[in-house]
């Protein structure tokens, strides 16, 4: 049995909810880019930069809550931002199931970072 050591208290549960939302999301926007891929023509330069982004802020911002990174708020304040992004970008293809179901994954993100960050919205 290991004991924590000072300064290496356990995640809070918020914490770790949202380190769960920002991997699922992460994995929602690198399945939907190979989707957009194949689908050629179709997929909007747009919408591939947001979940470029997206998927690389949700994958560093986990990252640095698990860290326990001091900047992890203002992370978390700027992760909120390119899920909100990302979201509104899969929503501009309604038809798309893929879209709709990365779009979900966006705004829980969103919702769970903004709550990390202390926003209110």
């Amino acid at each position: 049995m290991t004991m924590n050591q000072p300064g290496t208290a356990a995640m809070s549960k918020e914490m770790q909810d949202c380190v769960e939302a920002c991997m699922s999301c992460h994995t929602m926007c690198e399945e939907t880019m190979s989707s957009c891929m194949q689908m050629g023509g179709q997929a909007q330069m747009q919408i591939m930069r947001a979940l470029i982004d997206c998927s690389e802020m949700t994958r560093m911002c986990a990252d640095m809550m698990m860290r326990r990174s001091p900047l992890h708020t203002e992370m978390c304040a700027m992760c909120a931002k390119a899920c909100d992004m990302c979201a509104e970008a899969c929503m501009s293809m309604p038809d798309d199931a893929q879209m709709m179901r990365c779009a979900e994954a966006c705004r829980r993100c969103a919702e769970m970072c903004r709550s990390m960050a202390g926003a209110t919205m």
